[in-house]
């Protein structure tokens, strides 16, 4: 995975804590988001870890740029910003994950796996602020656009468990282990979800669970 922050201190942190990890490889680090996007065209992660303010370009373009031409690298955004304007914009532009440096390191690691399984993963944090954003028209709102009608009407019994496990973070074969379905099976009921919830990606599907309420039973297996 590649670690970009414009702070040496704060990289070799993420990298220690990275380092606890022997599933998790760190094969490339950038100090701003021009250099993020050189690395991950040289040596195409599965994860590019960014920080959103950094000179030059910042993280959240350098996420747009590599979810718009290097589509096999999953991002993930690490900050100590919170705001909604931030979290709203990352997601627009394609991130898989939002985290928070004030996080539990812990948060961190299972982010990065959920996202190079092909999964989504939102900090509890940045959840709580992009569920309360789309309760009350804020500017996640716009992140996923609006959500009419209850979602029983939209999806099947079956694709609610699917969901609710997105919205947990898994990638689709751990829920495919947690359904006992195989994974083109499950592959095939996500595009589903996405095209009947009108979302673009595994992200916003997993805030749709949350503002749902899904993710309670998804942790449960889905039933």
């Amino acid at each position: 995975m590649l670690v970009a922050d414009d702070e040496a201190l704060v990289r070799a942190a993420v990298r220690a804590i990275l380092a606890r990890d022997p599933g998790i490889e760190v094969v490339a680090e950038a100090r701003d988001g021009q250099e993020a996007v050189d690395a991950v065209r040289e040596h195409r992660p599965d994860v590019a870890l960014l920080d959103i303010q950094m000179p030059g370009l910042d993280g959240i373009a350098a996420a747009e740029r590599i979810h718009r031409e290097l589509p096999g690298t999953a991002v993930v955004m690490l900050t100590t910003f919170g705001e909604d304007d931030f979290i709203a914009r990352a997601l627009r532009g394609g991130a898989d994950g939002f985290l928070l440096k004030a996080d539990d390191p812990r948060e961190l690691l299972a982010g990065v796996h959920a996202v190079a399984g092909g999964g989504a993963y939102l900090s509890p944090k940045v959840a709580a602020r992009v569920v309360a954003g789309l309760r009350t028209g804020g500017p996640d709102a716009a992140a996923v656009g609006p959500l009419t009608g209850p979602l029983a009407e939209r999806l099947t019994e079956r694709e609610h468990a699917v969901l609710a496990l997105v919205g947990c973070g898994l990638s689709n074969a751990e829920i495919g282990r947690r359904l006992f379905l195989v994974e083109g099976t499950v592959k095939a009921h996500v595009s589903a979800i996405l095209a009947k919830l009108g979302v673009r990606n595994r992200v916003e599907a997993a805030i749709a669970a949350y503002e749902a309420g899904l993710v309670g039973r998804g942790r449960d297996g889905g039933r």
